[in-house]
């Protein structure tokens, strides 16, 4: 028998006991979801998506831009698959449009074996049809409409998605409801979203997002993005360390490695991070398709 599950309904609770593996396919439609006394909050929208094992230490694996169908996504898809990962954060982009049948068959395809532990977060390529292809494909793991913005946690950390192809404004509903998130104590938050505040490569820094950067300030160690099809790692800034993910399958984006943000960078493989997460402390590597690991570090935060 699993860890009871607690439904908030209003104001009282109700309980019932279910094993982890149904767990895994359930959506819920409350407003929260307690597992082992860990919640999981939305922005909005009927759905939530189903709280993560929570093992500790946790593995968790990041990446985007690579649910285009291609030989080299699904390679990192299956290197992502084989090693269980208790969730897999999106960072977004289901090429070429974010339709129902891309949706279908280019994530579906590429990631379906791992659709129950996916947190997504949706890119610039899926926002525009969303209401035909983001919303109603996660709807049936959510169990309703899913929020375009939520948190949960995993071993010991809070996890936030945020939405960068949305409203993000100082004074938006999604920035007022990131500060609630942000009033506990602590920096052991892990936020990602698509679009990078700062980036060396193509795209590169992605003004409009500061007020979710502000925001995180002393509130979170560690974000994660998208939209550059490439892999990086930028200098610790305002106590935040950004990791760009988004050699998931599309053709790579060139990356300037003389941009002195940069910790290290790689323009050359497909690859993903792996994050290893425990009490106070997240070890993130880099993952090469072969399994070769090009970068890795730790970073740590403070619990209270």
């Amino acid at each position: 028998m699993g860890h009871p599950i607690r439904i908030a309904v209003n104001k009282g609770f109700s309980q019932m006991p279910m094993p982890r593996k149904a767990l895994a396919g359930v959506g819920f439609a409350a407003t929260a979801v307690v597992v082992a006394g860990v919640a999981v909050a939305s922005g909005s929208g009927a759905g939530q998506f189903p709280t993560p094992r929570q093992d500790i230490p946790a593995t968790v694996w990041a990446v985007g831009d690579g649910a285009n169908g291609s030989g080299d996504g699904r390679a990192v898809a299956r290197k992502i698959a084989a090693e269980n990962p208790a969730a897999l954060l999106y960072l977004g982009d289901v090429y070429e449009s974010g339709t129902a049948a891309e949706f279908r068959d280019n994530y579906d395809g590429v990631y379906g074996a791992l659709r129950v532990v996916t947190l997504p977060t949706p890119g610039n390529h899926d926002w525009g049809n969303h209401a035909v292809g983001y919303d109603p494909y996660w709807s049936q793991v959510t169990g309703g409409a899913p929020p375009p913005y939520y948190a949960t946690s995993v071993a010991g950390w809070q996890i936030i998605s945020l939405n960068s192809e949305m409203d993000h404004g100082p004074a938006s509903a999604q920035a007022t409801w990131l500060r609630k998130q942000l009033k506990a104590p602590g920096t052991c938050r892990i936020a990602f979203w698509h679009r990078p505040r700062f980036s060396a490569a193509t795209h590169g820094d992605a003004t409009d997002i500061a007020p979710i950067w502000s925001a995180l300030r002393g509130h979170a160690s560690l974000v994660l993005n998208g939209h550059e099809h490439d892999m990086q790692q930028l200098r610790r800034r305002n106590g935040i360390t950004e990791l760009i993910a988004g050699a998931g399958g599309r053709e790579r984006y060139d990356v300037d490695a003389s941009d002195p943000r940069l910790v290290w960078s790689n323009d050359t493989d497909y690859g993903a991070v792996r994050l290893t997460l425990s009490s106070g402390r997240a070890r993130f590597a880099f993952v090469a398709t072969g399994g070769k690991t090009l970068k890795a570090g730790i970073v740590r935060c403070q619990t209270g």
